[in-house]
């Protein structure tokens, strides 16, 4: 059996919802041995989010949860009960890597926090991953991918959003994935490191900085000239610069910025004698004229189709790209060809096709070894196999509420 790029490293997952879970699933999809911990009863927050298969609520058929927690063993665990406690902290000796997205005050209060954790295993290596991080004013507030969103630009420089509509926030939860996916970075920085110290470390992942980080030029243009990029896109109009436009089956989205960019565009277009004008040669003299050029551009594209517009683009180097339902996406022959979509058969809902990796190793291969577990699944194999409990343990600590 090949051997997976992080089999042997053990992760425990306290998390829920998107972030932390992306995160611990990164690892697990990578060979690591994640056990997840969930309230009894309750679970994860991410069973209780669709989609649902034919759109029917239930704990173990949501498609949210399903696609987070592919390659871990799930627990339930109460740490607020002494019992409870006690063995998270027994969980914590066994981990290399703990994966948390609590409140500081919260674990604090518990004894959970990472200065009385690394008493208990210096090695752990503890990520995280919170709205605001774990220092600031804002390090104990709540807030959902809605409000981080609003606090870390994304919001303010959607693409194409309307002046009318903005701000706008980005689609689906794209702020917890980012998140999830720095913390997965910064863990395996972490695991690198301690091979060289031997010592384990906390990673403290702001997912609002998460987000500022990744504006590029949108946050350094104001941060450092007061530069607002949103209100210069607005002012100079999309065809000055490319964004999305109508064509004849859908939507195509282009970027001209700059003049070779924008001489590849005229290419594509055929070259039109309206575009030879000295006032459409440079960026600013476009944005000034941009009213003019419209009519123009939205007339040609209007009797191109996408997969026209795309072809003939590639061909003159033109930056241009068409933009795909799901339909396509699903269907698209680039990601039959590389087997992107994995089918997982899950005993509550059967088979399910998830989207994989978008990395492929030679060596190491990413894989699919389990479903995401029904809540409580592994609690026998860990409590017993791993910690020594016996069997009347489990059925006293069932009914004491504690898992």
């Amino acid at each position: 059996m090949t051997k997976m790029a992080l089999e042997g490293v053990k992760v425990l997952e306290y998390a829920q919802f998107v972030a932390g879970p992306y995160c611990s699933k990164l690892l697990a999809d990578l060979g690591a041995e994640v056990i997840k911990v969930e309230k009894p009863g309750v679970g994860d927050e991410a069973r209780r989010r669709g989609p649902f298969p034919n759109d029917i609520p239930h704990p173990e058929r949501s498609g949210l949860f399903l696609y987070l927690n592919t390659n871990k063993m799930g627990i339930t665990l109460n740490v607020e009960t002494a019992t409870g406690k006690e063995v998270f902290m027994e969980l914590v000796k066994w981990s290399d890597i703990l994966v948390e997205d609590k409140q500081p005050e919260v674990l604090k209060k518990l004894g959970l926090d990472y200065e009385s954790l690394k008493r208990v295993n210096p090695t752990l290596i503890t990520t995280c991953v919170t709205p605001f991080g774990q220092t600031g004013p804002y390090r104990d507030y709540k807030a959902y991918n809605l409000n981080v969103c609003h606090s870390g630009l994304l919001s303010y420089f959607v693409p194409d959003a309307p002046p009318e509509r903005a701000p706008v926030k980005a689609g689906g939860l794209e702020g917890d994935y980012l998140g999830g996916l720095n913390a997965a970075l910064a863990t395996l920085a972490a695991l690198y490191g301690r091979r060289g110290t031997g010592l384990g470390q906390m990673i403290d992942v702001s997912i609002q900085e998460t987000l500022i980080s990744l504006q590029r030029v949108w946050a350094v243009g104001y941060i450092n000239e007061k530069m607002d990029m949103f209100k210069i896109l607005t002012q100079v109009g999309s065809t000055a610069m490319g964004g999305q436009m109508r064509c004849k089956d859908g939507y195509i989205t282009a970027t001209f910025a700059e003049d070779r960019q924008w001489a590849s565009f005229v290419k594509l277009l055929g070259d039109p004698g309206w575009a030879k004008d000295e006032k459409f040669n440079t960026l600013f003299s476009r944005a000034m004229h941009s009213q003019e050029i419209e009519p123009y551009i939205s007339e040609w594209m209007m009797n191109h189709t996408k997969s026209e517009i795309y072809h003939r683009g590639q061909a003159v180097n033109c930056p241009i790209v068409p933009v795909n339902s799901p339909d396509e996406v699903v269907n698209d022959e680039q990601l039959k060809a590389r087997g992107f979509f994995a089918e997982v058969d899950h005993p509550k809902v059967g088979k399910i096709r998830y989207p994989s990796a978008p990395y492929q190793f030679s060596e190491t291969p990413w894989a699919v070894n389990r479903p995401a577990p029904l809540l409580g699944q592994h609690n026998a194999e860990v409590y017993c196999s791993r910690l020594g409990s016996t069997t009347e343990d489990l059925v006293k600590m069932r009914e004491a509420g504690i898992i």
